[in-house]
């Protein structure tokens, strides 16, 4: 059986006709940047994140950048974020000539540890961009209090997370400023690239839609620099006809989340969740009860959700043996992904920061251990069966060879030493 990570053209075949419409009404109009479709995507977006106002941009990437660029945020300015991302956020403090200054992430959910954010804070820090990685808010409650008692703007990087909630707040409505991006693997992805910021502030949408069009305001008039940041109608209209399914392919998400996490307790194998993971494996104080080896660590670490709403644009188990067995499921026709195999402070481009391996043990840890599965909407519950029973044998296997092993050590041996597993 084939299990693709993730399968756009089978959400292509279930809307085309939607899809194929939105397109042919902006190649009927010939009004491709900005315009109309641009303005009901973003009213659209705005209203989906309980938010007051939205700007199309070109990218996640650049909806970052631009809010860097609309707080002047530049060289010598120090913004703090985690280091256990996609290269674009820390890459966007960069691009401004500010520093990055990385804390390291909770184990329990892989978002930035906000115990550690006041400890960074300096005369030059500028503002703080949390990522809520992989469809889970980072706590946001926290954060915005150290950035309120330090005067800091804050820029959610929710580009995995439209949608996601905690408290009756939606990714994005909390911060400053919320970044989302139309990529599209993306929950809500387009067909190509495309990105929106969300604010609350009225001031700040109009700065960004400045900035979004080289800052000119009349058109050719020009009080500040911007940059190429458009979004495109062709792109805001696809967004627009999936925004109307985007509540169906999250309650898909979460089902097949479940299904993994069901079919993970009736596999035998020990499981738990990443609030027992310590770095050396399960606490036998915190051994819970479906762990059926006493003092075993466990096979695996599933996703632990610890918000209200957790999107699921990637359901990531944490293992030991996480090379091997990838390459395990890729023989039989799964495909996984590592997100993120090399954490942005040990990235040769952020060599001049001076951080070194060991900096962030939580964050290396996880970029050698985290694997994601399949997770789409349209994933059928026999694959996700598969997917299971693929990793069930390999940890089968693995404990098979390692009883083979110890009978082929033990007649040789009895010391201490060889009888070690």
């Amino acid at each position: 059986m084939k299990v693709p990570m993730l399968d756009l053209k089978a959400q292509y075949l279930a809307m085309k006709a939607e899809i194929d419409d939105a397109i042919a009404e902006v190649m009927d109009s010939q009004h491709f940047i900005l315009g109309p479709k641009v303005q009901e995507c973003e009213k659209a977006i705005a209203q989906y994140s309980n938010c007051l106002h939205a700007v199309g941009v070109s990218s996640g990437t650049d909806a970052l950048l631009a809010c860097l660029m609309a707080e002047g945020i530049g060289l010598g300015d120090e913004v703090i974020t985690t280091p256990y991302t996609f290269f674009a956020t820390a890459g966007s403090i960069a691009r401004v000539g500010a520093r990055p200054v990385f804390v390291d992430i909770d184990p329990v959910t892989y978002n930035l540890d906000p115990t550690q954010i006041e400890s960074k804070v300096t005369a030059n820090t500028r503002a703080i961009i949390p990522v809520h990685l992989y469809g889970q808010m980072a706590d946001m409650d926290a954060v915005m209090k150290v950035a309120e008692k330090h005067g800091l703007v804050v820029i959610e990087d929710a580009a995995q997370a439209i949608g996601a909630e905690h408290r009756r707040r939606r990714a994005g409505s909390v911060g400053h400023y919320g970044c989302f991006s139309f990529f599209p693997s993306k929950n809500l992805g387009a067909a190509g690239d495309g990105g929106m910021i969300v604010t609350n502030d009225g001031q700040r949408a109009e700065n960004l839609m400045r900035l979004r069009a080289h800052g000119s305001k009349p058109k050719y008039y020009h009080k500040v620099i911007g940059g190429n940041f458009r979004l495109d109608a062709l792109q805001a209209a696809i967004v627009s006809a999936k925004l109307r399914h985007l509540e169906d392919w999250t309650a898909a998400r979460w089902q097949n989340a479940e299904r993994y996490n069901n079919l993970f307790a009736e596999s035998g194998l020990n499981i738990a969740d990443t609030s027992h993971y310590t770095g050396a494996g399960l606490s036998p104080v915190a051994a819970p009860a479906n762990t059926s080896v006493a003092n075993a660590s466990p096979d695996i670490f599933l996703p632990k959700v610890v918000t209200d709403r957790h999107i699921f644009n990637q359901y990531v188990i944490r293992v030991a043996q996480r090379d091997e067995l990838r390459a395990a499921l890729q023989h039989r026709g799964v495909s996984t992904e590592i997100y993120y195999p090399v954490p942005m402070h040990l990235q040769d481009c952020f060599f001049y920061l001076g951080y070194k391996t060991g900096a962030f043990p939580e964050s290396e840890s996880a970029a050698r251990e985290t694997l994601a599965l399949p997770i789409y909407p349209e994933l059928t519950d026999q694959q996700v069966r598969y997917v299971v029973q693929c990793v069930r044998d390999f940890f089968s296997a693995c404990a098979g060879s390692k009883a083979f092993d110890r009978q082929r050590v033990l007649p040789v041996s009895k010391s201490v030493t060889a009888t070690k597993d």
